[in-house]
């Protein structure tokens, strides 16, 4: 165990970040580190279908890959109290042309811009934040996303999908073929745990799957496959979702059963704040672990709620969590391919 435990990450958003801020403090040796225990080495795989906000306003200007997701990410996986990672966080709260945008955005644009390629200004940036672990685009193909609403009703861009008011039947990447970076199927083909979630369903976790080969390469990774559910519906895209529907989504969008386990948060959301977001028409999401476990999946359960404002999933704890995933992911990824060798003689 003198290796690092390999974690690939794939997802967006606030979700995405939340659990690599959670696992930053595993990457490097820390007081209470126990030294017998190995260290992680992240790989985080990021959406690129933003088209709102300051991402969306950039990849219209400049034609280039939205930012924000990705920057998210590296701030994450930066110092906290660094300079670089203040200066990537910093919104212009005024400005012609400039409110509104991320500092980490027009960053990351200009370095494109700079070098012709995204994902090499991804990499740049992340050596110059010295962030813990290594981030990729999903791909670097320029996609965006549309949906097949019930009834029929074919919907375009990640933004109008998320507003959709019909329940949300199938997502698809335009244009259909887009390549992943080869560096992002060797990790998964190395990892120890692969995890995706928790975030957007539609428009964070299963655009990645959809990216060719990606799907494939999970499928044949000896790693563990941890999905984490989310805490609160979503309007517009997982109204009245149980945990297993999105489990379904999952499978039914990776072509065929992909998950190994399922992590649900116990705690219980104070009536106050399922009021406050009942207004905005989100519910807490039902972890109907029975119908979980029909699916072959085991259930880790876990106190992941944030005491905020908002509902929130809790750094830590789900650093902590994935941190004992990956040991067992690890024992998991050995035992298998001592199988497959043993097969092979």
């Amino acid at each position: 165990m003198a290796n690092p435990l390999r974690v690939v990450s794939i997802g967006g958003g606030t979700g995405l970040s939340s659990l690599l801020a959670g696992l930053k403090k595993y990457t490097s040796p820390s007081p209470d580190h126990a030294p017998e225990h190995p260290l992680i080495d992240i790989t985080a795989v990021v959406t690129v279908t933003d088209d709102g906000g300051s991402s969306g306003r950039l990849r219209r200007d400049f034609d280039v890959l939205p930012p924000g997701d990705i920057r998210s990410c590296m701030v994450a996986l930066s110092e906290d109290e660094a300079l670089l990672s203040q200066l990537f966080r910093y919104r212009f709260a005024s400005g012609r042309g400039l409110k509104g945008h991320s500092f980490g955005n027009l960053f990351l644009a200009a370095l494109t811009d700079i070098t012709g390629d995204f994902p090499d200004a991804v990499k740049m940036s992340c050596e110059v934040l010295n962030i813990a672990g290594r981030i990729f685009p999903s791909t670097a193909a320029n996609v965006s996303l549309e949906a097949v609403l019930e009834g029929g009703r074919v919907v375009c861009g990640e933004t109008k999908i998320s507003k959709s008011k019909r329940p949300i039947r199938e997502i698809r990447l335009v244009p259909a073929v887009a390549r992943p970076l080869k560096e992002t199927l060797e990790a998964i083909e190395k990892a120890d745990l692969i995890t995706l979630g928790p975030g957007s369903l539609f428009t964070s976790v299963v655009p990645n799957l959809l990216v060719t080969g990606i799907a494939k390469a999970i499928r044949q990774s000896p790693a563990m496959k941890a999905y984490f559910v989310n805490l609160m519906s979503q309007p517009g895209e997982t109204v009245n979702f149980r945990a297993s529907d999105h489990v379904k989504a999952i499978h039914d969008h990776a072509g065929g059963p992909l998950l190994d386990c399922a992590i649900v948060s116990t705690t219980k959301i104070t009536p106050a704040m399922r009021q406050r977001y009942a207004e905005q028409k989100a519910s807490p999401v039902e972890n109907d672990l029975e119908n979980l476990r029909a699916m072959g999946l085991e259930i880790f359960e876990a106190d992941l709620l944030q005491r905020s404002e908002k509902v929130r999933h809790k750094p830590a704890a789900l650093g902590t969590l994935a941190y004992r995933l990956a040991l067992l992911g690890h024992r998991h990824r050995v035992a298998k391919l001592h199988r497959l060798a043993t097969l092979k003689k």
